[in-house]
């Protein structure tokens, strides 16, 4: 997925980021105060970075994300480039998709949110310890305020980008099961056939309705097959949303016929009193399907043609 989705998904704008940085108590000032400290990380940085993944080389678990030398090599660059980032004194949309993309490419790597902040842990120790060792106890105290608030907003990004790569897959997942209960299939030019099965509540319906009109759009369609014979209740809620569908087909310029209609559902749809004459109604698919062709101008080449040939001998021998 690409990163920058993440910012739509989580809805990441400049109110978002207003409000977050808020909540964090990140100012402006903790962010001058993090500009002010760029000579210490540059002067700490390669001590910091090898600290840090001295502890995930160490972990048997955390050790497997790195095969070889040169993935560390590469990593070690891209943490550099990290750690700097937070002594850039900014927090800008422009950070945030960074600090996206970190996330997202440890999310992909499938990396757990418990190394996740575990790393994040150690990065905090060893900040407050370089801290300490170049500015003292106070002073040190004081940056590592800043620092924190910094490293927190951090980590919920992190977070989040864990959660919209699972809200991304679940849309994803929910879109083709749309596609799996809604199939309109194309069965013949201009002909498009949606056999449907099991219930129909009213979210259902309305997918109906919408990949109908979607397909009739997308192949200029000129008839839809609607088979029911799947449908085990054909109530009024069923009918009306057959009934729309139909209207806006035919706004569309396409005809609906409607088949798989049982001698149980055609008493229940008199019963309920339901106007189905806008449809064209029959009870084998194969009816349909024959009386969708004829709208096209097209025909199924049955046996009664086929059997003619034979016809003919038999009357020549009759006039002899």
């Amino acid at each position: 997925m690409d990163y920058r989705r993440y910012m739509k998904i989580l809805k990441l704008d400049e109110a978002e980021l207003k409000s977050r940085r808020a909540f964090f108590e990140l100012t402006d000032a903790d962010l001058a105060q993090l500009a002010n400290l760029r000579p210490f990380a540059e002067k700490v940085t390669d001590d910091a970075v090898e600290e840090f993944y001295n502890l995930l080389l160490s972990h048997s678990e955390t050790k497997k994300f790195f095969p070889d030398e040169l993935t560390i090599r590469r990593v070690k660059r891209t943490q550099r480039e990290y750690f700097l980032g937070l002594f850039s004194g900014r927090c800008d949309l422009a950070y945030v998709e960074d600090r996206l993309r970190v996330g997202a490419i440890h999310e992909q790597i499938g990396l757990a949110t418990k190394w996740y902040l575990g790393a994040y842990r150690k990065y905090l120790s060893i900040i407050k310890k370089h801290l300490v060792a170049q500015f003292g106890p106070e002073e040190a105290r004081v940056a590592f305020e800043s620092i924190q608030k910094l490293v927190y907003f951090d980590i919920a990004l992190a977070t989040d980008t864990y959660l919209a790569s699972k809200l991304d897959a679940l849309e994803r997942h929910q879109a083709a099961i749309r596609e799996l209960s809604t199939p309109v299939i194309r069965i013949y030019d201009r002909i498009l056939l949606l056999p449907l099965v099991c219930a129909i509540d009213s979210h259902r319906a309305s997918q109906v309705m919408d990949s109908v009109l979607t397909k009739v759009g997308e192949m200029q369609a000129k008839c839809v097959i609607i088979d029911i014979a799947g449908v085990p209740v054909v109530d009024t809620k069923v009918a009306d949303s057959l009934i729309k569908t139909t209207a806006a087909v035919r706004l569309l310029g396409a005809e609906t016929i409607l088949t798989g209609i049982t001698a149980q559902v055609a008493r229940t749809v008199v019963q309920l009193g339901v106007d189905v004459s806008a449809m064209h109604t029959l009870s084998r698919l194969a009816d349909g399907i024959e009386l969708a062709l004829s709208m096209v101008g097209k025909s199924i080449q049955g046996s009664e043609k086929a059997s003619r040939p034979n016809a003919a001998p038999a009357q020549k021998e009759n006039d002899e």
